[in-house]
């Protein structure tokens, strides 16, 4: 185990929440002083997106089938509605004179640490450069304006980076962690907006850290102290055949002279508690240039959606619950099924994640029709079923419970109490139709490559994308669970070491409505409709 993965594990331990002691965190909250949630940069020109909330025709079932989507002409429309579906708002809720924004891409404790820069090369309807995307006021700011004649080389990428800071202000030490997950989601998020335009995903996972900070600008003098962005991933947008866009090198070289914009201004929060211990992690799990092996499951379609729902509304209306009817009729079976079948790395979804899979869920099921209640798991790779077998408690049956799916019953007996204490306590976990942790194949992928931490959390976040999105669609809701007792729900599945690790939760079922609370729309503030801008 060389330093870095030391640095890396020890984090992972020390930020375990237990049953006796949660990870460190704020000792107290001064819920007036939350950071901004909206970055902006001031000194930079701007350009006004469009008008945000057109529909598309594709349903949500066609995602199954993207390549059947005729695909959407590349303009300042489009590329603005690829935004507002991936990054934008979906409404604002309001309960007396408190309002808050709701965004496409969930996140932990809704404090949206993830930041987007669109970039653009030899695209006649905007200017060759660097922009960020402002989701509250749906513009780019232009950061950087690339110099010379680019228009041979026809592009448009999307660079995602984390303000860790935005997390740790509520979540302390944990939050690296948190930051990952919401990374996933974005990855997700980005993926069905693409796909909803015809469009599609390229990770360009060779990139190093340090060249995504050139490019985005991240290492440039230009933030306040500790408000820094850390950079994550690159992607290119494939809107059409044939495109020839800039390779790394010319993209660096642009961005290196070209001429840059803007200072960032402060989010404003005092830095009370300060979590040097993030940074540490952040630097041991830093990136660098890599050759990143083609890999791709072949595409199998394991059931049909039966959502009639287009696309765009399914990824609109995306919530988190906040609590669920613990007196919910069962969740039919073929609905259950078609969620499982969703997360498996040969559909659609997964197209653009380039590795194996190395997350496997297991599954408390509480409320689904013609399933006894207990414990399941879901192997996503089928070469760890027999690791995990061995792993896990002697005494689970590990038997098949369906022909189609890789779904396994483990152990019968009602676990809504167990889910409940395992989630730090939530009652969410138990009143829901399943809950389930996300366990990762963990010490044998980071023992010689720290970095890859990262990319753990990221698939975890891409498969509760997943599920959200297919919870909507099948007219129920679902959350992501960031808080759970690590170690105990080692114990309970019979893990005894670091080969296995769980890396998140997530549960599914009949969301109960807050009545007291008002639904105002995404973007009306842009349209009229008094709103207060939050800054």
């Amino acid at each position: 185990m060389n330093k870095q993965t030391e640095t890396v594990l020890n984090y992972h331990n020390r930020t375990k929440h237990r049953l006796e002691r949660y990870a460190k965190g704020p000792e107290s909250i001064d819920w007036e002083d939350q950071p901004d949630q909206f970055r902006r940069f001031s000194g930079c020109k701007i350009i006004t997106l469009p008008s945000p909330g057109v529909e598309l025709e594709p349903l949500f079932a066609d995602l199954d089938t993207p390549e059947i989507i005729f695909a959407k002409p590349l303009n300042l429309t489009n590329a603005g509605l690829l935004l507002e579906l991936a990054f934008g708002l979906s409404a604002w809720k309001q309960y007396g004179p408190n309002r808050w924004a709701l965004r496409c891409n969930p996140s932990s404790g809704n404090l949206h640490p993830t930041e987007t820069y669109l970039i653009s090369t030899g695209n006649a309807f905007i200017e060759s450069g660097v922009y960020h995307y402002v989701s509250y006021d749906h513009h780019l700011e232009q950061r950087c304006r690339f110099p010379g004649n680019l228009h041979d080389s026809e592009g448009l990428f999307i660079g995602l980076s984390s303000i860790h800071w935005r997390e740790a202000w509520k979540y302390g030490e944990r939050a690296y962690r948190y930051c990952q997950h919401d990374l996933g989601h974005a990855l997700g998020a980005l993926r069905y907006a693409a796909a909803t335009l015809g469009w599609s995903v390229e990770l360009l996972a060779e990139w190093s850290d340090e060249d995504i900070a050139k490019l985005l600008g991240l290492d440039r003098d230009d933030f306040k102290p500790l408000e820094h962005e850390c950079p994550d991933l690159i992607c290119r947008i494939i809107t059409h055949a044939g495109s020839n866009p800039l390779n790394r090198k010319s993209l660096l070289e642009s961005a290196r002279s070209g001429s840059w914009f803007g200072k960032a201004d402060s989010l404003r929060a005092y830095h009370m508690y300060k979590w040097p211990i993030i940074d540490e992690v952040w630097i041991a799990a830093s990136k660098p240039q890599t050759d990143e092996p083609e890999w791709q499951a072949l595409r199998q379609q394991f059931i049909q959606s039966s959502c009639t729902l287009t696309a765009t509304q399914i990824i609109r209306q995306r919530r988190s619950a906040q609590q669920f009817d613990g007196k919910m009729p069962s969740l039919p079976q073929t609905d259950f099924y078609r969620m499982l079948a969703a997360v498996l790395p040969a559909t659609a979804a997964f197209e653009l994640w380039r590795w194996p899979p190395k997350i496997h869920l297991f599954i408390f099921v509480h409320r689904v029709e013609g399933l006894a209640s207990g414990i399941y798991a879901l192997p996503r790779d089928h070469d760890a079923l027999a690791k995990l077998q061995t792993a896990t408690l002697a005494d689970f049956d590990w038997q098949k419970v369906s022909e189609g799916l890789p779904l396994y019953l483990l152990y019968s007996g009602d676990c809504r109490q167990i889910s409940k204490t395992i989630s730090c306590h939530q009652s969410i976990a138990g009143d829901s139709a399943f809950s389930l942790g996300m366990i990762a194949e963990f010490s044998e992928t980071i023992k010689t490559t720290s970095w890859l931490y990262r990319r753990l959390f990221w698939e975890c976040g891409l498969i509760g994308q997943v599920l959200y999105l297919e919870a909507e669609a099948a007219g129920i809701r679902g959350t992501g669970i960031g808080c759970y007792f690590d170690d105990s729900m080692h114990e309970i599945l019979g893990f005894k070491d670091e080969q296995f690790q769980s890396l998140y939760h997530f549960t599914v079922g009949k969301p109960l409505e807050d009545k007291r609370l008002e639904t105002l729309p995404a973007y009306g503030h842009l349209n009229g409709i008094e709103l207060v801008d939050p800054n």
